[in-house]
């Protein structure tokens, strides 16, 4: 198999998790991945596969490619792992001050709170930039390995999170989101720890409480 041709398939199946393209309990079908790559079924299988191990996919009894069905329990569990990674590395970020990355973290967030201040915002654009925002403040770390760690995370939850905006355009401009993220930037640039996870802990738990209240997570 072509490695970079693998690879590409993979990162647009992982970018498709993490943003909530697809959705719990979505069905992947593999030719049209491959159709729309424009490869072999090849390299598609081994994508999968990968993201089969990775529990971000799963094969039902009858051999379908779907996205797993996240239990309440297991949102919560998730939940409460990321407020400790997750909390870790802006804090980890705050220390370096976003070395490295405090252009993109303000180009992400600008582009987050240009769709939430729109009166018809775009809200898979919101969307990414959310994901690209907090991955950027997880990059300026400067730990590969802790930011591997967090997109583990992300597949697995990616698909159940953004349920938060893809709800309506209601949760977004509440405006909530809006000031967890000016408030993580501002600690994040100043060298701020505590603040800094403060700021995760409120962004992460609102936006929890919000998809556990809407009553979409199944008991087990």
């Amino acid at each position: 198999m072509d490695e970079t041709l693998g690879a590409r398939v993979l990162a647009d199946l992982r970018r498709q998790l993490i943003t909530g393209v697809l959705a719990p309990g979505d069905r992947l079908s593999l030719r049209s991945v491959a159709d729309q790559q424009r490869t072999s079924m090849q390299p598609v299988r081994d994508a999968v596969a990968r993201l089969v191990a990775e529990r971000a996919l799963e094969v039902t009894p009858k051999r379908a490619v779907q996205v797993p069905l996240l239990s309440a329990p297991g949102f919560a569990e998730l939940t409460a792992i990321r407020l400790a990674i997750e909390g870790f590395a802006v804090e980890q970020a705050a220390r370096r001050r976003g070395a490295g990355e405090r252009a993109a973290l303000r180009r992400h967030e600008a582009a987050f709170r240009r769709q939430g201040t729109r009166a018809a915002p775009d809200l898979d654009a919101a969307i990414v930039a959310n994901a690209d925002l907090h991955f950027a403040i997880y990059r300026s770390a400067g730990m590969p390995a802790l930011t591997a760690i967090i997109e583990g995370l992300w597949l697995r939850i990616g698909p159940i999170l953004n349920l938060d905006m893809r709800a309506g355009a209601g949760r977004l401009e509440s405006g909530v989101a809006l000031r967890c993220h000016a408030a993580l930037l501002a600690a994040v640039v100043a060298g701020d720890a505590a603040a800094a996870r403060s700021a995760l802990h409120e962004d992460i738990s609102s936006t929890a409480a919000f998809i556990a209240g809407r009553g979409v997570l199944p008991p087990r």
